[in-house]
């Protein structure tokens, strides 16, 4: 009977399917694959990206469009190592604290200038400067003399040194194994100062960068539109151009996608069954997995969850083993601490066990039966709201009321970074494939609000341990750091952990070439093509 039941539900649930298909093919009018430009892939954005301008990219979408339009000193290749980019070779003392970079000739910005050592330098200060307010500043903040700069106590940063018109130097001033990294990410790339002076605030949605890309056109909650580049220095796209379609509903995108409108998409959970299940596309699917963090962040600056021992009654109040064995239909590795297992090199601290009785106990111990908290998610995509409603059933059972408040990623974003909500729903993508890039950013002090610890969370051990595995001589005394780090962390609870995800896209027959990279920055757009 109960399969029976299933059947009827199953078959049900694809009619809908198909009367919203129909529906919004109607809405959408003239809409079709006959309306694609040549040559252009298309994509799909939940929103906008807040900026294009490197010095104030912090989320995943706004980074992954960067990476197409700029480039840096050094990138991520294959293998997670880091490879030349616009530098074409460098080298670092013995002591750990000189990096030496040669550049390429011949690398032009996309209004036609070439690049030389003085753009990077004009870049590094521009980032660290007080002026920008970039909340990426941290990422250049251990070059000599960066502290006195930001803090408006010097006119430059004396560690950043050009040598020559291809020759920069940058000093530290202590050692930094991911330093390397560092230098791969969004705000490292390099920008003309020419640009940005004429442009001011307009150089976000107007950027000038080195990349294969250019951007062509941005209509505001439509459409982004690049343009591949004739002239990059690295050869020219397989495909004429990239589309960026903002399209917030999951229903919509999918839809989209069906009609040909769009080439790739992530899979909605409620559709990844139907497509893995069908012959004409589950071979067009593919699946990675992420150097992602997932979590509920717990805001530790203010009662209830300054209170330690709440914030680990709401890990035990959570089953989420069960929630990525139904709900997320096994797309995912449990966490057992914020640092991925593919970047672990330690042993797992021991994860929080489902146990809603001591949840209850502690709550109550506490006095904080019954205490209601505010609970932020984003809009887009449906499964965020869905996923938040289950968390909130879990919660209510242990006697904790999450109200929930949808807001458009832009001003969630910024609700959290000013602390707003007492908990709220995010996830944290490697910028660098280190583990120190799920500690640092994310639970030092320093790094309050949008610099990425987001939950406010404070511990003095914890920063210290975290600056010695920083500046460790050997690899094995940096593990040893990070690993009593973890647990510390994992013990004081500022998140629930729960889980790292395995990437899940589908492609059009059409789409030839196509990669799922372990960390957004990778992908410059340079292989992938289509046939049509």
């Amino acid at each position: 009977m109960k399969g029976k039941r299933k059947k009827t539900k199953t078959l049900f649930s694809f009619i809908l399917f198909c009367l919203a298909v129909s529906s919004l093919a109607a809405l959408l009018g003239g809409c079709t694959a006959e309306d694609r430009k040549p040559g252009y892939i298309y994509y799909a954005l939940t929103a906008d990206p807040f900026s294009l301008d490197p010095a104030r990219i912090t989320d995943v979408a706004g980074g992954s469009i960067a990476a197409k339009l700029f480039n840096g000193l050094l990138k991520i290749g294959p293998g997670l190592k880091v490879e030349p980019d616009i530098a074409r070779s460098w080298k670092v003392s013995k002591d750990g604290l000189l990096y030496s970079f040669s550049l390429r000739r011949g690398v032009r910005f996309s209004n036609g200038r070439e690049v030389r050592a003085e753009d990077f330098k004009y870049s590094f200060e521009r980032l660290l400067s007080p002026k920008t307010l970039s909340p990426e500043s941290w990422v250049l903040s251990r070059i000599k003399g960066a502290k006195r700069f930001m803090k408006g106590a010097a006119t430059g940063v004396s560690g950043i040194v050009v040598k020559g018109p291809y020759e920069l130097d940058l000093r530290l001033e202590k050692p930094f194994s991911p330093f390397p990294y560092l230098l791969a990410m969004t705000a490292a790339y390099v920008v003309p100062r020419e640009a940005v002076k004429a442009l001011g605030p307009d150089f976000s949605s107007h950027p000038v960068g080195t990349g294969p890309f250019a951007v062509r056109k941005w209509l505001p909650n439509e459409e982004l539109v690049l343009k591949a580049r004739r002239d990059y220095f690295g050869g020219r796209p397989k495909v004429k151009g990239i589309i960026y379609r903002v399209i917030p509903e999951e229903l919509t995108q999918v839809v989209e996608f069906e009609l040909g409108n769009l080439d790739v998409i992530n899979i909605p959970a409620p559709d990844y069954s139907r497509f893995k299940n069908d012959p004409r596309w589950s071979r067009y699917i593919s699946m990675a997995d992420g150097i992602d963090t997932y979590y509920l962040g717990l805001n530790c600056s203010r009662p209830p969850f300054n209170d330690r021992r709440m914030r680990q009654a709401v890990n035990y109040a959570i089953n989420r083993k069960k929630i990525l064995e139904t709900f997320m239909e096994g797309r995912g590795t449990l966490a057992n601490g914020p640092v991925p297992p593919e970047l672990r090199q330690w042993a797992s601290p021991a994860a929080y066990e489902y146990n809603p009785q001591k949840a209850k106990r502690i709550i109550r111990q506490e006095g904080y039966a019954g205490v209601r908290v505010k609970f932020y998610i984003t809009s887009p995509p449906q499964d965020v709201a869905d996923m938040a409603q289950i968390i909130q059933a879990y919660l209510k059972k242990v006697g904790i009321r999450a109200e929930l408040k949808q807001l458009e990623w832009n001003t969630y974003k910024e609700a959290i970074d000013q602390g707003e909500p007492d908990m709220f729903w995010l996830s944290w993508w490697a910028d660098y494939p280190d583990p120190e890039n799920f500690l640092y950013p994310l639970f030092d002090s320093a790094n309050m609000g949008a610099a990425g610890n987001r939950t406010r969370y404070s511990n003095r051990e914890v920063d210290l341990l975290i600056e010695r595995g920083q500046h460790a001589s050997t690899e094995a005394a940096r593990n040893r750091y990070y690993k009593q780090a973890e647990a510390l962390i994992v013990r004081d609870a500022p998140w629930v952990f729960f889980w790292h995800t395995k990437s899940v896209t589908i492609r059009q027959p059409w789409v030839k070439n196509y990669v799922q990279y372990p960390v957004y920055s990778m992908d410059k757009g340079m292989d992938i093509s289509i046939s049509r």
